[in-house]
């Protein structure tokens, strides 16, 4: 049998009890990282031995184990935290069991798509998760247009130094919805902060510590809104700085700073 076993995506005490048994148990434990997953396991004293299965050897390591479970052999995945085959690698070894008939199963537990759905205070049915967004250009914006046409709760993950960035992206794709960030889940510092995608961009000028997840509902951006801010922006350009161009615009207009100030620049190179 193979386990795809959830782990803990901050305090150890959300380990199930059926978890530490399903390790104990099992002959071989596959992780993304063994040092990472050597920490939890010691943790709970579960002495196994472990191998490597991340994104760059998922292919090859997907073959080991398929013949590891064909010679009768009880393996169980961890992914570093939260639920393997969710921004983690693990869905290649479902697609093997089930293309050879192998016998696997999920030992649930903490996701952080979840737990956000609920503790961001949008409405969690329906929701849809896309994970990181990509940081290259054309699959960034070949995820954002998927996006584009939905009418309920998104949820993203993003590493804290990225995440004003990808406010301020989803502001100028969307417009000004409601939104939370949300950090630390399940961990001591655990906060959620919600707002407008612009508060919460405001709010995030500062870099945030821990990994975070960001929940939102996209709406249609009123498309008179750009022209109108060009409109203000190469006038006031005509006399002032771009600094003092863009600080009077997002005034006057209630946008955030930073973004008036990316489209000053733009403006004024052009």
């Amino acid at each position: 049998m193979l386990y795809l076993v959830a782990t803990p995506i901050g305090n150890l005490g959300d380990l199930s009890g059926r978890a530490i048994e399903t390790l104990s148990a099992v002959d071989l434990i596959y992780c993304e990282d063994t040092r990472h997953t050597g920490l939890l396991l010691n943790h709970f004293n579960i002495k196994k031995p472990t191998r490597s299965l991340h994104t760059h050897n998922e292919r090859e390591r997907t073959e080991e184990v398929v013949e590891a479970l064909k010679s009768g052999r009880d393996i169980a995945y961890v992914s570093d935290a939260g639920m393997p085959g969710v921004s983690d690698p693990g869905a290649m070894l479902v697609a093997a069991c089930q293309k050879e008939g192998l016998p696997h199963t999920v030992i649930p537990g903490a996701s952080a798509a979840v737990i956000a759905a609920v503790l961001s205070g949008l409405p969690a049915q329906p929701f849809s998760f896309f994970g990181f967004l990509p940081r290259e250009s054309a699959p960034r914006k070949a995820m954002l247009d998927a996006i584009a046409g939905i009418r309920h709760q998104v949820i993203l993950y993003e590493s804290p130094h990225r995440v004003q960035a990808t406010l301020l992206d989803l502001y100028e794709r969307f417009g000004d919805g409601p939104a939370a960030v949300l950090r630390e889940l399940t961990k001591k510092f655990e906060t959620v902060v919600t707002g407008t995608l612009s508060e919460l961009i405001e709010r995030f000028s500062e870099e945030p510590k821990g990994e975070c997840v960001i929940c939102f509902i996209p709406g249609q951006k009123d498309e008179e809104a750009a022209p109108d801010l060009d409109a203000l922006l190469l006038g006031l350009l005509k006399t002032e700085s771009v600094k003092d161009a863009a600080a009077i615009a997002a005034g006057r207009l209630s946008l955030p700073k930073k973004q008036v100030y990316r489209r000053a620049l733009e403006l004024k190179q052009e």
